[in-house]
């Protein structure tokens, strides 16, 4: 579980993030939505440790991240994993290399653990033994997205963190990848974090929502509770296009 503690953040003078306290359980698809500009990356990047805090706390199953060593950041960046926006694979190596990455920088595993370790991680992502010794650029953008996730989970990690999982694909591959972080989510009970502004995804797969407003909390709930959740600043942001208010109308029905 990932604690979020009366979390406050500034830059020049400007506060972005104002009093942010939630809690991001395991087993569950945490996700971050609001507008641009609304604080939902920078509470992110918070989380991550790639901004410092100015009060509050962060606390990984009771460790407080603002108070961690940098022997006791190591340690916890071992058990993070990574879905970056544009999949971020290297281009001069191979699908199996790309996973076997982290491995062979933060594991003692031998090559044949390694590489044994990174089929099972492409397996479950569905990707077949044949595209193993392929280049990112010989598959395709959702491909390339699963590679990403076999990565990111290939150090077993307790939390991942997936900065908008569904950027640059197709409604119908958006909806394979959602299935599939929400489904690793459960099986090897992680913690995730996403930080989205897709409606299809938020609806989908978001077990716990936090909407944030102006660097506030303005909302937060479940997937299950947006269509009756009696907040004018949240039904403006999810239901801001005539399709979706029609869903909402005729999920209310």
């Amino acid at each position: 579980m990932i604690s979020v503690q009366d979390v406050y953040k500034q830059f020049e003078g400007h506060e972005v993030l104002t009093g942010i306290s939630t809690e991001m359980r395991d087993g569950q698809c945490n996700m971050i939505i609001g507008q641009s500009g609304s604080g939902k990356t920078v509470l992110m990047k918070s989380i991550i440790g790639l901004h410092t805090i100015d009060r509050g706390d962060i606390q990984y199953d009771g460790r407080s991240l603002p108070r961690m060593g940098q022997k006791e950041l190591r340690m916890l960046r071992r058990e993070v994993g990574m879905l970056f926006q544009g999949a971020a694979l290297f281009d001069s190596e191979s699908v199996l290399s790309n996973v076997m990455y982290p491995l062979e920088m933060f594991s003692s595993m031998t090559r044949i653990e390694m590489e044994n370790r990174a089929k099972f991680c492409l397996s479950r992502v569905n990707i077949q033994e044949v595209a193993y010794n392929l280049m990112p650029a010989e598959i395709s953008g959702g491909m390339q997205k699963r590679v990403a996730i076999a990565r990111a989970i290939a150090m077993n990690p307790k939390y991942l963190f997936c900065d908008e999982p569904n950027s640059g694909l197709d409604p119908v591959t958006s909806l394979v990848i959602d299935r599939l972080i929400h489904e690793i989510t459960a099986e090897f009970n992680i913690c995730t974090v996403i930080n989205s502004h897709d409606m299809n995804s938020i609806l989908e797969i978001g077990d716990h929502i936090v909407f944030l407003k102006q660097g506030k909390m303005a909302w937060e709930g479940s997937k299950d509770t947006v269509y009756t959740n009696g907040n004018e600043a949240l039904d403006e942001f999810v239901f801001a296009s005539d399709l979706f208010k029609k869903v909402k109308a005729a999920h209310n029905d």
